[in-house]
């Protein structure tokens, strides 16, 4: 059970008059949105709706949304004997502080709250512990020391708040003996107060998450383009425009249309609206010829969008007038008398009229960048298509030859050295999907286990490992690696889409978290029995790790059949080279 409380007199920042948080619960149909993102920023168990307890004094309806309930109180936040009964269905009660949509890993969570030995947990959003993200590390005297890097989100424990944490778990069983009267205290300190005189065990932690500040213009639009963009294009009436992107009007009830006005209805230099993205309109929404919208945006009931007006990413407050001409970008208007913060003026103070439709329609204009870590290619390039069947092609042919031998080297490899025949270890393939790397054992069992002793005298920089007569080969083994026999069953691999016969060297995950941009870069492709570092390393001291680096991002870059051609060409002629030095 989860219950969201904004707090009296906690939601009005100094001097910012009034609440941004209560404009937009009580303006439609930006409450909608606010409502179900408030009651969906986390969530231990999807099956009831949050109660989400809104101020008496801020005059908001009572309401029911898709992800929450509201209601209002006078002092004190009143639970009733059937909210008391069903939150002792879950292990935990969940206490959100409504001024915040904090969103945290749930997973972490859940893990946190299974181990932690607490009664009472407090629990922040700390975006410094998400993962991907580098924290530099000075000393005394400001110069830098290292790095720390997060590879996975992380959660630490921490000192106990003085004020409403973004979530507060408490346990089902000991909720009655936390609330005062069958109602939440006011302030968290009384809480913490009565934590301590009745001996429950209060915790404190930030999880890896992100949190919007809803009192703050860039909160409440952070959280409404998050979830305009949730909503599905089209929904209820969708009307589509010249640009090829769709009207978005999520009403659940019939409400009036809103009017567009087109060339017909107007004279015959207007042109009709246009809308780029997801536009989330109200009812009774007027919107005039020229006019440009980008998403995601929220219009209000009753808004007007004159003449020539251009909004982009913004809220649109009910009844508000947007004038002729008018830029709106990145803000929220809430009443009809507003002055845009950056806005471009002519020398009278008139704002400047937008006549370049098409640079912002342009999708380079609008469109949302999201963060490529891997390179792609078209369905039926060679990268996709031709390569995958030409190392069907490949693995078929030499498993074919090496089927007549491949018993006398497995006897060979089990008279010499006890355990089985073939060695297997986990390596990241095509977009980090791990897979089971197989080889001919050319080791004595054990060996990966007395690895990091021997690192000291390795003779190899980087992750990797190499010492020049390795004590761990056996005999039949040293022969097998020296003439690559060895590497004949990862064609098995190749057989079954799990690697290449030429790509980068597959590795371990452990090897990949070093460099995330190498990393993302070569598991663009499937890893390969063969690679351009392999036929081009020239293995000088302390420089190994970034010719591995150089040569798989190089081939990445440039993937082609030639390049593959060349490296096979390399490697056929050092195999065979190696191959006739043994004798």
């Amino acid at each position: 059970m989860k219950l969201v409380v904004i707090h009296k007199h906690r939601n009005v920042l100094a001097g910012d008059g009034d609440s941004l948080l209560r404009f937009a619960l009580s303006s439609e149909p930006i409450a909608a949105v606010v409502l179900d993102g408030l009651g969906g920023s986390i969530s231990l168990r999807r099956s009831d709706l949050a109660i989400c307890a809104i101020p008496k004094d801020w005059g908001i309806q009572p309401r029911t949304t898709q992800m929450a309930k509201v209601v209002s109180y006078a002092e004190r936040i009143p639970l009733c004997s059937e909210f008391l009964r069903r939150a002792k269905r879950d292990s935990w009660f969940v206490v959100s502080n409504g001024r915040f949509a904090a969103q945290i890993n749930n997973e972490l969570l859940a893990r946190i709250l299974a181990e932690i030995r607490a009664d009472v947990v407090a629990v922040n959003a700390e975006s410094e512990l998400l993962a991907a993200r580098e924290k530099v590390r000075l000393t005394a005297q400001g110069k830098v020391a290292g790095f720390r890097r997060l590879y996975d989100d992380s959660a630490q424990l921490s000192s106990i708040p003085s004020d409403w944490p973004h979530h507060l778990f408490i346990r089902a069983g000991i909720l009655e003996r936390v609330v005062e009267d069958q109602a939440l205290p006011e302030s968290f300190s009384a809480v913490v107060d009565k934590c301590r005189s009745g001996g429950l065990m209060l915790h404190s932690a930030n999880v890896a998450g992100t949190a919007f500040d809803l009192e703050t213009e860039a909160g409440l639009l952070s959280l409404c383009a998050a979830g305009v963009n949730r909503l599905p294009l089209g929904s209820r009436t969708p009307i589509e425009l010249d640009t090829g992107y769709w009207m978005l009007d999520t009403r659940t009830q019939p409400r009036r249309e809103s009017r567009i006005e087109n060339r017909e209805s107007n004279d015959e230099t207007g042109r009709p609206p246009r809308l780029a993205g997801k536009v989330l309109l109200g009812t009774d929404v007027h919107i005039a010829p020229d006019v440009v919208i980008v998403g995601p945006t929220i219009i209000g009931d009753k808004a007007i969008i004159e003449r020539g007006a251009v909004i982009e990413s913004a809220i649109i407050g009910p009844q508000v007038n947007v004038p002729p001409n008018q830029l709106v970008r990145d803000c929220i208007v809430k009443g009809s008398q507003f002055r845009m913060k950056g806005q471009a003026e002519s020398e009278c103070g008139a704002p400047k009229q937008i006549h370049n439709y098409k640079m912002l329609l342009e999708p380079q204009g609008f469109a949302v960048r999201q963060r490529r870590f891997f390179r792609t290619w078209r369905a039926f390039s060679y990268a996709r298509c031709l390569k995958r069947i030409l190392d069907i092609l490949a693995s078929v042919i030499v498993l074919a030859l090496f089927a007549p031998v491949t018993p006398f080297i497995a006897l060979a490899i089990k008279l010499t050295s006890p355990g089985p025949v073939f060695y297997k270890d986990k390596r990241q393939g095509l977009h980090g999907k791990t897979f089971n790397c197989l080889k001919f054992r050319t080791m004595r069992t054990g060996s990966d286990r007395i690895q990091e002793k021997l690192r000291v005298v390795s003779q190899v920089d980087g992750p990797q490992f190499k010492i020049k007569n390795d004590p761990r080969i056996s005999t039949v083994g040293r022969f097998l690696r020296d003439t690559y026999i060895d590497e004949i069953p990862q064609f098995l691999n190749v057989l079954l889409g799990q690697m290449s016969v030429v790509g980068p060297r597959p590795s371990p995950e452990s090897e990949n978290t070093l460099c995330p941009s190498w990393r993302d870069a070569r598991l663009s492709v499937r890893p390969g029995i063969t690679g351009l570092w392999q036929v081009c390393r020239t293995r000088k001291p302390e420089q190994d790790f970034q010719e591995w680096i150089h040569y798989d991002t190089e081939y990445v870059r440039k993937l082609s059949p030639g390049t593959d051609l060349w490296i096979c060409q390399r490697t056929i002629k050092k195999m065979v080279e190696s191959f006739i030095s043994q004798f």
